[in-house]
């Protein structure tokens, strides 16, 4: 059995599925439920006895302590974080508690546990942080893209909790030789994400004929990588990966953001054509969040390497997969998009009107 930590959250959801799609291996999942986390993106899984669901906080060492004791996992993937940069603008102390104090509670049970195997069960124990390509800052526009060794400069409080829990892992490994293993990936895209990230949030809008709100000038660039590759660059990374080692995870494909939102209304024009006009006419520029890093792009050229992975998508047959599935999954965008999600797009954008 593996333990994964945030099951319920985007990428950790597509992972779980991924994983008992293509293993019997069970699952126990382990998620606070915070807005974020969504049990009904593992509906599938309903009457599964190969997915065991706990709802619980990583830093409960008492709860994962038992947890550990009760399954006996052969490895840990840590996805549980507080993820959305503009949230972090509004309240880092979510993101000081999940991401450091919640990784550091985690990694203290996970060695307590880990020091009690032994034989066959210790060497082949091995813990997953699952890391953003944030904690390295921002590139300027002819800067070669992040690799392994690109020293951190995390510039907002989301990066920056992310860049402390992977120094925690770091010294978990080296002090203690606890065998972790951590990914950095670029920004992700596909089912089951919560439309306050970019994608998703035009689609949706887009769909209800609502502004599509852009940062500046539309020109930060992200490297944008499909959720099923990344899913499976981690299994690449927990079955070969070097202890100790880091192991950056992107899709090759840079674009400014005014132009994913341009693909995204054209996707959905030829797909549910708008009697209005074409979504174009949505887009509303706005003005920039605090601090917004202009660049990121990641060199995944060592995971390609060492063992093998690399991106199945393209970016235009990851987009069209993507528009598609929001299209025919409105129940789920009913039911993740309650009065609680209405109430922070309020917030977060009631200063930033076009």
């Amino acid at each position: 059995m593996i333990l994964v930590t945030g099951g319920a959250g985007f990428i950790g959801a597509n992972f779980i599925l991924d994983w008992l799609r293509l293993h019997d291996e069970p699952v126990l999942n382990l998620d606070k439920l915070t807005y974020a986390g969504n049990l009904a993106s593992l509906a599938g899984l309903q009457g599964d006895g190969r997915h065991v669901f706990v709802r619980g906080d990583i830093g409960d060492r008492g709860l994962v302590a038992r947890l550990l004791a009760e399954y006996r996992p052969r490895a840990i993937l840590n996805f549980a974080a507080e993820s959305h940069v503009d949230r972090s603008i509004h309240g880092p102390e979510d993101f000081i508690q999940t991401n450091v104090v919640g990784t550091f509670h985690l990694l203290e049970t996970a060695r307590a546990y880990w020091a009690g195997l032994s034989g066959g069960e210790r060497d082949a124990f091995r813990f997953l942080h699952v890391s953003t390509d944030e904690v390295y800052g921002s590139l300027g526009p002819h800067d070669a893209p992040f690799t392994e060794t690109t020293p951190y400069a995390p510039n907002s409080p989301y990066s920056a909790s992310k860049a402390a829990s992977g120094h925690l892992v770091r010294a978990s490994h080296h002090t203690y030789g606890l065998p972790t293993l951590t990914t950095n990936c670029s920004n992700n895209y596909g089912p089951f994400q919560f439309p306050e990230k970019l994608i998703p949030l035009m689609i949706l809008n887009a769909l209800q004929g609502k502004p599509l709100p852009v940062y500046g000038d539309g020109l930060n660039v992200r490297d944008w990588l499909y959720v099923t590759d990344h899913c499976a660059a981690i299994r690449a990374v927990l079955a070969c990966g070097r202890t100790g080692e880091t192991y950056n995870v992107g899709g090759w494909n840079e674009m400014p953001n005014i132009e994913i939102v341009h693909t995204v209304c054209a996707l959905l024009d030829d797909m549910r054509p708008d009697p209005r006009g074409p979504r174009a006419r949505l887009i509303a520029h706005v003005p920039d969040r605090p601090g917004h890093d202009r660049r990121y792009a990641i060199d995944a050229g060592r995971i390609h390497r060492e063992l093998g992975w690399k991106p199945a998508e393209t970016f235009g047959s990851g987009i069209r997969k993507t528009v598609k599935w929001y299209l025919e999954h409105a129940a789920w965008t009913d039911q993740v998009t309650s009065g609680g999600y209405r109430e922070w797009m309020s917030l977060n954008y009631a200063e930033r009107q076009a």
